[in-house]
């Protein structure tokens, strides 16, 4: 009789467990991890959400920077972190496409996490370095057509971004260019700035000060229609490459098992943020299109992720672009 009562007491305790370990969340500083270099598109983000996100959970938001072997090491810190809703994890398109690029990727993109929300759209630019002749997409094209050899185009690892549009850029032109992969697209800016670099294709926030500064060259955006922040700047659609286009979305992560109390905290959360005046007028400055709060939520996040994999899956297969 009494063992029957211990058991009856323990499987109670297991019901309570995850509501009592809610109610007391959070006591301690949650980490963003963003598993791409300090200035990057994705660390900006990050760093622009963790001051609302931190007011609205009452603690300290703060952003690690786990780099290297593009976004997979940082993603799967996260996947293996404790699931108590400390450790969590911002993560862009790339998150969609490791699963068709790595033949060994030690964690699954929907399997080893609990979605929160996505966050926001960043429009992307090709950008040359400052002293590179072109000065549009049709003199670009002509310049590759007689020095393809010589030229090389950045990205921020396999996966990235950046990586995604030099690929269907470069598919578009129906030419090959060398490409330098970086762990991060900061470090990439940075060696554009430099003339190391040719060609990138980057985030319009990692790209926006430099192209107003003069510091680089802007052959076009990566949307259909024009930028307000970039009204002068044709759309690479509009200027010679039909229906190019690539959206950048951005999503909010913590590890799999997380209980669902703190998972809605976290949501909440998230949607509070995104209402934010002051993050909602730095984004607009940097051309970043903030997210709707019904897509700030767990339903939103997996459906959208779970449609890109089987979006990007074909091309990256048909493309025969692979990382070990």
């Amino acid at each position: 009789m009494c063992i029957k009562i211990l058991r009856i007491l323990v499987c109670l305790s297991f019901f309570f467990v995850p509501q009592v370990y809610a109610d007391q969340y959070p006591s301690k500083v949650i980490t963003v991890v963003v598993p791409f270099a300090a200035g990057g598109p994705a660390d900006v983000l990050a760093r622009l959400l963790a001051r609302p996100m931190g007011t609205s959970l009452k603690t300290q938001v703060i952003v690690e920077n786990v780099t290297g072997a593009g976004s997979t090491i940082g993603a799967n810190r996260v996947a293996k972190a404790p699931p108590d809703g400390y450790t969590l994890f911002l993560h862009n398109i790339g998150h969609s496409t490791a699963i068709s690029l790595y033949r060994k990727l030690p964690y699954h993109p929907i399997n080893d996490f609990e979605p929160i929300g996505l966050i926001a759209d960043i429009p992307m630019t090709l950008v040359t370095k400052k002293d590179l002749p072109p000065n549009d997409l049709k003199e670009l094209l002509a310049y590759v057509k007689t020095h393809k050899q010589k030229i090389n185009l950045a990205n921020a690892g396999p996966g990235s971004a950046a990586h995604l549009c030099g690929m269907l850029f470069q598919a578009a032109i129906q030419t090959e260019l060398t490409t330098i992969p970086y762990a991060g697209t900061g470090p990439a800016m940075i060696d554009l700035l430099g003339g190391q670099v040719d060609i990138l294709c980057d985030q319009v926030n990692n790209t926006i000060g430099q192209i107003k500064g003069g510091k680089i060259k802007i052959i076009g955006v990566t949307t259909k229609k024009r930028l307000p922040t970039l009204p002068n700047v044709p759309s690479l659609h509009e200027a010679g490459l039909p229906n190019f286009e690539v959206a950048v979305w951005n999503g909010l992560y913590a590890p799999k098992g997380t209980p669902k109390e703190i998972i809605k905290m976290l949501s909440l959360a998230l949607q509070e943020s995104l209402r934010d005046a002051a993050l909602k007028q730095r984004c607009t400055e940097l051309g970043i299109e903030v997210m709707a709060e019904s897509s700030a939520t767990p339903e939103a996040l997996r459906a959208h992720l779970k449609a890109e994999i089987e979006k990007w899956g074909p091309i990256i297969k048909k493309a025969g672009v692979y990382a070990d």
